[in-house]
C-alpha cells in the first residue's frame, strides 16, 4: 500500500465518509468529483460502501438520487438545484460504483438519469450528457442488459448534436477532458466499444 493511499484510508470518517477542505470551505461531498465516490474509486477496495450510500439516498417513485453533501436535502444547494450530473447526483454515482452498489439503488439511479434526460448543460463529461450516460454503460456492464447500451447510445447521439450546435455558435470547440468536446469523444468511442467509463485511474 503506498503512503498516499495509507493516508487517505486513514482519514475516513466514522461514519464512512470523507471530509474535504476546499475553497476554505469544510464540507462532506457524496459524488466522484470532489467526495466519497472518487476517494472509493481512488482506493478500489473500501467496506461498507454500499451501506454508506444506501444511508444517504433519496427514494421516490422508484427512482434514486444523492445529495451534493451528506445530510443535506437534494434542493440544499445554493440555487436550490437539483443536481442530476457526474459531478453531483445520482449519474456521477452510478457511473463509478455501480459495481459496489446494491444493485436495486443502481438501477433506480440509472431509471432517474433516463428520466432526467440529456443535460442542457452541454455535452461534457463533469455536468453534461456525456458524462451522465456512462451510468449506463456501468448498468450495461452489471446487468449485462441491452436497454442499457441501447439508452447509451441514445445519449452519445445527443451529445454529438449538443457538440455541433455549441461549435456553430462559438465558432470553435472546447478542447478540455472533463468540461470539453475530449471527454465526449471519448464517451462516444466507449459507446462503439460498448462499454467503458469515464477517463479515470
Amino acid at each position: 500500500m503506498s503512503a498516499s493511499e495509507e493516508w487517505l484510508r486513514g482519514q475516513r470518517d466514522d461514519d464512512g465518509l470523507w471530509t474535504q477542505q476546499l475553497y476554505g470551505e469544510t464540507r462532506r461531498f457524496l459524488g466522484p468529483a470532489h467526495g466519497f465516490a472518487g476517494c472509493v474509486l481512488a482506493l478500489g477496495d473500501v467496506p461498507d460502501v454500499a451501506e454508506t450510500l444506501r444511508r444517504h439516498v433519496v427514494l421516490e417513485d422508484g427512482l434514486a438520487n444523492w445529495p451534493l453533501l451528506a445530510d443535506m436535502p437534494l434542493e440544499g444547494a445554493r440555487d436550490r438545484q437539483i443536481r442530476v450530473q457526474w459531478c453531483h447526483g445520482a449519474p456521477g454515482i452510478v457511473a463509478t460504483l455501480a459495481h459496489l452498489l446494491d444493485e436495486d439503488l443502481a438501477l433506480a439511479g440509472g431509471e432517474l438519469t433516463w428520466c432526467a434526460g440529456p443535460l442542457r448543460k452541454g455535452a461534457n463529461l463533469c455536468h453534461g450528457t456525456a458524462g451522465n450516460g456512462y451510468a449506463f454503460l456501468a448498468l450495461h456492464r452489471r446487468t449485462g442488459d441491452e436497454r442499457w447500451l441501447e439508452r447509451a447510445c441514445t445519449f452519445a447521439m445527443h451529445a454529438v448534436a449538443q457538440v455541433e450546435q455549441a461549435l456553430a455558435e462559438h465558432g470553435r470547440g472546447r478542447y478540455s477532458l472533463w468540461t470539453g468536446d475530449i471527454g465526449t469523444a471519448l464517451y462516444l468511442a466507449d459507446c462503439i466499444d460498448r462499454g467503458g467509463g469515464p477517463p479515470l485511474p
